[in-house]
């Protein structure tokens, strides 16, 4: 690839934090999910639980994080391949939704398992 630079630590770690950055500024479903995030790890760190539930809940909090990082992208890519409302565009988009939407529910059934 002639785009691809050369590996450097900090370069990298540069790209990833230029990442999330604007994942923050344009991305209100991210910005949401790490709003909520706040109150899941305050919520984490005063539940009653063994320290194995805990990171339980915390590593499918930050899963959802990801999957919602990762499907942004996607329809980012989507989006510069093509503006027209085609079958398979919105079939990318609406995929990276589910994956969301199954990584939001999995975090739900954690706490709802954990809690009761």
């Amino acid at each position: 690839m002639q785009n691809k630079p050369k590996y450097n630590l900090f370069k990298n770690w540069k790209y990833a934090i230029d990442g999330l950055i604007t994942a923050v500024k344009t991305e209100s479903s991210f910005r949401l999910e790490l709003f909520c995030a706040i109150f899941i790890i305050a919520g984490i760190i005063f539940v009653d639980t063994s320290l194995t539930n805990k990171l339980i809940l915390l590593i499918t909090g930050i899963l959802v994080l990801i999957v919602e990082l990762i499907n942004s992208a996607i329809e980012n890519v989507v989006d510069l391949c093509t503006k027209e409302i085609h079958p398979l565009a919105k079939n990318a988009k609406d995929i990276g939704s589910t994956a969301v939407m199954f990584t939001i529910s999995l975090h739900v059934i954690c706490w709802v398992f954990i809690l009761f």
